[in-house]
């Protein structure tokens, strides 16, 4: 419908008279009250008496406010001052004053863009609309999925000191769990010096540096084709075993791989390597545990202060920490109590110095197999163990555990 406003009652008589079924008003107070209780208005004739400051700002409203309501302004002189000003105030026609058939057809023209702007609303609505039931539908499959598939947990072994077992600790832990006889994937992110598949005797095809051939397209098809199978219950991804290749994986291809894996296996274990990068960070915020490795030396204790802070800094929870004290026999000046002491932490397992460590890394093999009965086997499978008691089959949704304060997260990098 339209609207007329105009203070001489002559000519506002006339206007109305020529718009059949138009709503005619004497003042701008009248017409304000009239469109605010009237949406479906979609057109306002000004007459020639009111002022440009109220023709202005009425027109300046309906732009932002109703953009479906065409203000049309009528002037006894359409010159360059008229057009000016409803070229700034967005007003959409000018028309002079005694110009019937003018008005009549800049009526009709606001009543068809009126009509195509409901309709581009409506669409888009819809479209919307469509797009919210697409997602629905979407998150209801993925959820399907997750229940047929239980998203596995991600076990990330950590140190900011090499040389203190951190891959000893991934390996061996990985084939516990897989004892116990869960399906568990093992992940090298050290892909500068990784060490995983030498110290389970494999030879893998692919690595993790074949991520870049998926274009960031990495489902469970394309996981397959990095895995290298070790034995029952556990395969392996390697890292990289030439450090030549212009093509490098991102932490974005990486992440995608451990939520692939995820729907893949029990659980993905996860070694990375000495430092906060971006590999190491994009794993961390992946797991569920965060299993930290540490001698009984000054410079472990300084790089495990290090680590803690860090991970605190990043909120990642203690809860979701363990901590492995390697070596934790040895004398060297340096207790136990003191060491856990200073670092803020107990020690939740602890492994002791023997030969037999060494010579099952020498001979590629993991000592919980090798040497079932051995202490630091024993202290392996508890280890394991208590991760698969306390953690349930399922996990939220990225691969976020409850109580991470993931959004927001402040990013360490390097320089």
């Amino acid at each position: 419908m339209t609207a007329i406003v105009e203070s001489d009652r002559a000519h506002l008589a006339l206007l109305q008279a020529m718009l059949h079924g138009s709503h005619a008003f004497s003042s701008m107070e009248e017409l304000g009250d009239h469109i605010q209780a009237t949406p479906a208005e979609f057109a306002v004739v000004i007459g020639p008496s009111i002022t440009s400051e109220d023709a202005s700002t009425l027109a300046q409203w309906a732009r932002v406010n109703r953009p479906n309501l065409g203000v049309i302004l009528l002037r006894h002189e359409v010159d360059s001052n008229a057009l000016s000003l409803a070229l700034r105030a967005g007003m959409r026609e000018v028309v002079a004053a005694k110009d019937l058939a003018g008005i009549t057809t800049a009526v009709q023209r606001a009543r068809n863009v009126a009509s195509a702007i409901v309709q581009t609303f409506e669409d888009e609505v819809q479209a919307a609309a469509q797009s919210a039931l697409q997602s629905a539908q979407a998150a209801a499959a993925a959820a399907t999925e997750a229940e047929n598939n239980p998203r596995a947990k991600v076990l990330t072994v950590f140190a900011t000191k090499g040389g203190v077992g951190k891959s000893l600790v991934a390996t061996n832990t990985a084939a516990a769990l897989a004892d116990l006889g869960h399906n568990v994937c093992l992940v090298d992110l050290d892909v500068n010096n990784g060490d995983v598949a030498i110290m389970l005797q494999s030879t893998p095809h692919r690595t993790v540096a074949d991520l870049v051939a998926f274009n960031g397209d990495i489902d469970k098809s394309a996981a397959e084709t990095l895995l290298t199978p070790h034995s029952p219950g556990l395969s392996i991804v390697a890292a990289p075993v030439h450090l030549d290749s212009p093509d490098k994986a991102t932490a974005e291809d990486v992440g995608k791989l451990l939520d692939t894996l995820q729907l893949m296996f029990d659980f993905v274990v996860v070694d990375t390597s000495g430092s906060f990068d971006d590999f190491a960070l994009t794993a961390l915020d992946h797991s569920a545990t965060i299993v930290l490795v540490a001698t009984l030396d000054i410079p472990s204790l300084k790089g495990l202060k290090l680590a803690t802070g860090t991970l605190d800094l990043l909120n990642f929870p203690r809860e979701t920490w363990k901590f492995v004290l390697n070596r934790a026999d040895a004398k060297v000046g340096l207790s136990v109590d003191e060491f856990e002491s200073t670092v803020g932490l107990k020690a939740d397992h602890s492994l002791e110095s023997a030969r037999e460590v060494l010579a099952c890394v020498n001979r590629g093999e993991a000592i919980v197999r090798a040497h079932p009965g051995h202490a630091n086997s024993k202290a392996f499978k508890a280890l394991a163990a208590s991760l698969a008691a306390a953690l349930s089959p399922k996990v939220p949704s990225q691969g976020t555990p409850e109580g991470r304060k993931s959004p927001g997260r402040l990013r360490l990098r390097k320089a």
